[in-house]
């Protein structure tokens, strides 16, 4: 197990680990996330006892590394895939490694197999691809078959197949009940591998939870409905008759641009109901399914060092309310003219972020929203 309590890193004026406390238990895949500049790298790095704690600690079985016995043997890591002497052979770079830690050279020929480059033992590392290396960086960290390993973007240059190799390894260790921490920014990857996830942001830790309840906990959960063109049994539009039912029944109704509606705060029967008594015909019904992504973005959404102004986040931005009166009044604006974005609000909030826009648009999305968002 690895246990941080307290743990802060200092850079001169600059804080890069702060006050983090986490543990990473055995017998779980757990995901580190953060942003670039998060602090991930030095956090492992303090781990392993390349960096010294400017206070607090951290200790790996109760013990620093530093004071772990022929350490390679209780802990593997995997940091930097690039560390390694690019005039020595596969086999002669794990190989050192083994004599120093007092590792049978057979494990060499075994580790070799399992990362899948036996045919490669005898090439020169400074042939390698980007996969390659991190396969043999991989296979170094399993050399004295460790309790705890920690990965920093093992899958970083691999292919396809080898990221599903890498997924099922990680699986497997840890239903060896090892510990196993591994630090991504894939987070289709991370939500197919972890069972727990540990995310910091500027140092600090943001979230200590299990992957789904990490999604459930970030995510908006909505119904996503599109009603047929033409009028409704009552003769009026089908969309602004469903869309006053469903705002009656206590639902919040969003316009997307391609016209749909998002509903919130009514459960999918109910909608079909509404939708049902309003005589209006559906072409979709459908529940939104929160991903690990979109989870991940809502909680570090103002951790991120570097933004581009380029509507970074452009899938999760959230269309501008409807209200009642909009959708009742005749000269209510047409649907496919309401072009203000709303990035969406941190669960529990009611009040939504502007979308980053030149100084012309965030003055004129100002003098439009209505006040009780402004």
């Amino acid at each position: 197990m690895i246990e941080a309590v307290g743990l802060t890193k200092r850079f001169g004026a600059k804080t890069a680990v702060d006050q983090l406390s986490f543990q990473v238990k055995p017998g779980h895949v757990t995901g580190f996330l953060g942003p670039n500049g998060s602090g991930k790298s030095t956090t492992m790095r303090m781990v392993l006892g390349l960096d010294r704690p400017t206070s607090g600690r951290v200790t790996i079985n109760g013990l620093p590394f530093r004071e772990l016995p022929n350490a390679q043997r209780h802990v593997g890591a995997l940091l930097d895939a690039k560390a390694v002497h690019g005039g020595r052979r596969a086999r002669t770079h794990l190989l050192s490694i083994a004599q120093l830690s007092g590792i049978p050279e057979k494990r060499v020929d075994e580790v070799l197999g399992v990362v899948g480059l036996q045919d490669a033992a005898r090439q020169r590392t400074k042939g390698f691809s980007l996969g390659m290396g991190q396969r043999l960086g991989i296979a170094a960290a399993l050399l004295g078959d460790p309790q705890v390993l920690l990965f920093d973007e093992p899958v970083n240059g691999l292919d396809p197949e080898g990221i599903l190799w890498v997924r099922n390894l990680m699986r497997k260790l840890a239903s060896e009940g090892r510990t196993v921490f591994v630090s991504s920014h894939l987070m289709s990857e991370m939500a197919l591998t972890a069972d727990h996830l540990i995310v910091i942001g500027r140092g600090r830790l943001l979230a200590d939870m299990s992957t789904q309840d990490f999604i459930t906990h970030n995510s908006a959960g909505f119904a996503r409905v599109r009603a047929a063109a033409g009028p409704a049994a009552d003769g009026s539009d089908g969309r602004t008759s469903l869309a006053s039912a469903l705002t009656r029944a206590g639902g919040r109704v969003l316009q997307e641009p391609d016209g749909a509606l998002r509903v919130t705060g009514l459960e999918l029967p109910r909608v079909s109901d509404l939708a049902h008594e309003a005589g209006v015909r559906l072409w979709e019904l459908s529940p939104h399914r929160a991903s690990l992504e979109e989870a991940y973005m809502r909680m570090t959404q103002s951790s991120v060092e570097y933004t581009s102004t380029e509507d970074p986040r452009a899938e999760l931005w959230e269309p501008e309310p409807l209200t009642v009166p909009e959708w009742e009044e005749e000269a209510a604006v047409p649907v496919e003219t309401a072009a203000s974005f709303f990035a969406p609000p941190p669960p529990g909030s009611g009040r939504p972020f502007l979308m980053p826009g030149s100084a012309a648009d965030l003055a004129r999305d100002s003098e439009n929203t209505p006040e009780e968002h402004r």
